[in-house]
């Protein structure tokens, strides 16, 4: 199991903080977990970007590359794409990123 911290958009509200499984999506570990702030409607398809997140501070350095696809929808976010954009479903949960932290934007839509 690893732990993944999730920031809401109102920076008042505490952190949600999830357990997972290695091996699945942020996405998807988010959405088991009935998170608010994730809409996934495309299920992770790669073909919406209502599961955009921020990735923050060195975290950004563990992932893969931005993907041509992903870049491009990165472009349809709601919220202004920051430099830690990115859309959960392109980030596959791996050891290496226990204790992951992201930012949730202030809407998917």
């Amino acid at each position: 199991m690893i732990t993944i911290h999730l920031q809401p958009h109102d920076p008042t509200q505490a952190a949600h903080s999830l357990q997972v499984q290695p091996g699945q999506s942020l996405m998807q570990a988010a959405v088991d977990a009935n998170l608010p702030g994730i809409q996934a409607d495309c299920g992770g398809l790669l073909t919406c970007a209502t599961c955009h997140v921020v990735v923050q501070g060195d975290w950004l350095a563990k992932l893969p590359t931005v993907s041509s696809d992903e870049d491009g929808m990165l472009a349809f976010t709601a919220q202004t794409r920051e430099p830690g954009s990115r859309l959960s479903c392109q980030i596959m949960l791996t050891q290496e990123l226990d204790g992951l932290q992201v930012s949730l934007p202030a809407n998917q839509y």
